[in-house]
């Protein structure tokens, strides 16, 4: 049977019945990938979002754009403007992870917001940096303080990410919001990694999290190699007269070109 679209009513439905999967992509390739793969959700840059070739490319992935200009200052009217242009370019959802006034004011435009708990990026100086939150009792509870408060704000769905397994199954048990894991285990109701750390071409580190199905740093080392190889043939061929060949250039009719000789010398050339 062929695959529709999914809700934000329709993925609330599947809480506690199975694992969605989630995919962060970076291109129209990688968006038609994760359409053919049967992946749930998509994480989309703004540019792939907005593209209209977007929905040819996956026109059944719930798609959640993400992108990092929020984090660098827009104001909450930026991002309403943002989530409005995002929307009519067939978003499904808003990934936002600004104040609880500025989700409140995307949910009163009835746009959904999927919020972020636990270790947040662009906010982990408060939470001690790049490293796992809720593993005291005390730290457990602001992140359910957090889911809560995303609730109250109006948002439908949460990453929550680098938190112990233990702690945020028992949190989404506790909440109607779909929580979102990375790096949280598998009490929550989707799983979410990057396309580069699932393709193996990320070439920094890896997070604990990351699980590498191919190698796609060695094939990019492959072809750049061959680049490499290919332009110092060309360059070796312009050198020794190799390139070009004959049947690379074009010739001029004979008695074309003896008039274009006499026209030169009769204007002293």
């Amino acid at each position: 049977m062929a695959r529709s679209r999914p809700t934000v009513a329709d993925l609330q439905s599947l809480k506690g019945k199975r694992q969605l999967s989630k995919l962060r992509v970076f291109s129209l390739e990688e968006a038609e990938a994760a359409e053919r793969a049967g992946i749930d959700l998509i994480s989309v840059p703004y540019d792939v979002m907005l593209d209209p070739r977007f929905r040819d490319a996956a026109p059944t992935c719930f798609a959640i754009p993400g992108d990092e200009r929020i984090k660098l200052g827009a104001t909450a009217n930026e991002i309403l403007r943002m989530a409005v242009n995002l929307r009519a370019a067939s978003a499904d959802a808003m990934y936002c992870s600004a104040s609880l006034r500025t989700i409140r004011r995307l949910r009163d435009e009835h746009i959904p917001v999927c919020g972020h708990v636990g270790l947040i990026p662009a906010h982990a100086t408060w939470t001690g940096g790049f490293k796992a939150v809720g593993k005291t009792a005390e730290s457990a509870a602001f992140v359910w303080k957090q889911v809560r408060d995303l609730e109250a704000a109006g948002a439908f769905a949460a990453e929550i990410e680098v938190v112990p397994a233990s702690v945020a199954a028992a949190i989404s048990r506790r909440t109607p919001l779909i929580m979102i894991s990375m790096g949280a285990g598998t009490g929550c109701d989707a799983q979410y990694l990057f396309s580069e750390d699932v393709l193996g071409s990320n070439r920094g580190r890896y997070p604990r999290h990351a699980k590498r199905y191919r190698d796609f740093s060695a094939e990019f080392d492959r072809l750049q190699n061959e680049r490499i190889a290919a332009f110092r043939e060309y360059a070796d061929d312009i050198q020794s007269g190799a390139y070009p060949e004959p049947r690379h250039t074009v010739e001029a009719d004979p008695e074309e070109m003896r008039k274009f000789e006499a026209y030169l010398e009769s204007e002293g050339y």
